[in-house]
C-alpha cells in the first residue's frame, strides 16, 4: 500500500506533463497550418477568414513563426474596404494594426495619415456649415474630438463656436440698449461663417442705429460720457471717410480714432476714442 501511494503522485504528474506536451504539439501544429490556411484565403478573397487566420497568427508569434505578406494584405485589402463603406472606425483601427506589424510599409502609414487627414476636413466642413455636433461626431472617431488638456482639434472648435456665439449674445444685448458702437464691436469680432449669417440682421440693425445718429447722439453713445474724449464731429467726420472707401465701421472706428491721436478704450460697458495725453 505505501509503495502504491508513491506512485500515484509520479501517474498524475506525468499525465499532466504529457497533457501539456499535447496542448503545445497540438497549438505548434495549427501555428504551422495557419499560413497555409491564410494564404488560401487571401487568394479566394475571404477577407473575414484571412484576418481571423492573421489574428491567430499574430497570437501565435511566441512560438518563433514568421509574418506571411498575405498578413499584411488581408489587412490592407479589409481596411480599404471598410473605407469605402465609411466604416471610418474601424478602417483606422485596421489600419494602425497594420502600421504596427511587421508587414506594415511607409505606404502603410501614409495611407493612415491621409485618412486622418481625410477625417479633419470633413470635421471642418460640417464645422464651417454651423454642425458642431457632426463635427465632434466625425472626430470622436478616432479620438480627437476631446482630451483632458484641451488640445484637440474638437476642444478647439467647441472653443471657437461658444465664443462666437457668445458675441453675438452680447451684440444683441447691446443693440436693444442702443449702444450701437459696442455692438458693432461684438459683431466684428464674429469669424464663423455660420454664426456670421446668423448676425446679419443684427448688424444692419445696428448699421442704421448708427446712421440714425445725430451728432450729439454719437457723442453720448460712443465716447460723450467719457472724459477727454477726441471731438465727436472730427471723429464721425473721419469714420465716414473710410467707409467710403470700403472699410468696415468697426476698423473705421479704430483708424480714426488713431488719426485723430488717440487710443480705443474700455471703460466699463462703454468703447471711446480717447485722447492719449489724458493719461498718465
Amino acid at each position: 500500500m505505501a509503495l502504491r501511494r508513491h506512485r500515484l503522485p509520479r501517474f498524475w504528474l506525468g499525465l499532466t506533463l504529457g497533457l501539456v506536451a499535447c496542448g503545445i504539439g497540438a497549438t505548434y501544429w495549427w501555428e504551422q497550418q495557419l499560413p497555409q490556411r491564410l494564404e488560401q484565403a487571401a487568394r479566394s478573397g475571404d477577407l473575414e477568414a484571412c484576418l481571423r487566420y492573421s489574428e491567430q497568427l499574430e497570437a501565435l508569434r511566441w512560438l518563433g513563426g514568421q509574418a506571411p505578406a498575405e498578413q499584411g494584405s488581408c489587412r490592407r485589402r479589409k481596411a480599404a474596404q471598410l473605407w469605402q463603406q465609411q466604416r471610418w472606425g474601424e478602417a483606422l483601427q485596421l489600419q494602425l494594426q497594420l502600421v504596427n506589424s511587421l508587414t506594415g510599409s511607409e505606404a502603410d502609414r501614409q495611407r493612415l495619415l491621409v485618412w486622418q487627414q481625410n477625417l479633419q476636413q470633413r470635421a471642418m466642413t460640417r464645422f464651417q456649415e454651423g454642425d458642431l455636433p457632426a463635427a465632434l461626431k466625425i472626430l470622436a472617431v478616432m479620438g480627437d474630438d476631446h482630451r483632458a488638456d484641451g488640445d484637440s482639434l474638437g476642444d478647439k472648435l467647441s472653443e471657437n463656436w461658444t465664443r462666437n456665439r457668445l458675441q453675438l449674445e452680447r451684440a444683441k444685448g447691446l443693440t436693444e440698449q442702443k449702444r450701437w458702437w459696442e455692438a458693432l464691436e461684438a459683431l466684428t469680432r464674429i469669424d464663423h461663417p455660420w454664426w456670421k449669417t446668423q448676425s446679419r440682421g443684427l448688424q444692419a440693425k445696428v448699421q442704421k442705429g448708427i446712421e440714425g445718429l445725430s451728432v450729439q447722439e454719437r457723442e453720448h453713445d460712443a465716447h460723450g460720457q467719457l472724459p477727454h474724449t477726441v471731438p465727436a464731429a472730427q471723429l464721425d467726420a473721419q469714420v465716414r471717410q473710410r467707409i467710403s472707401q470700403g472699410m468696415d465701421e468697426w476698423s473705421a472706428f479704430q483708424e480714426a480714432c488713431r488719426a485723430l491721436g488717440g487710443q480705443v478704450v474700455e471703460a466699463g460697458p462703454e468703447t471711446a476714442c480717447q485722447r492719449r495725453s489724458s493719461k498718465r
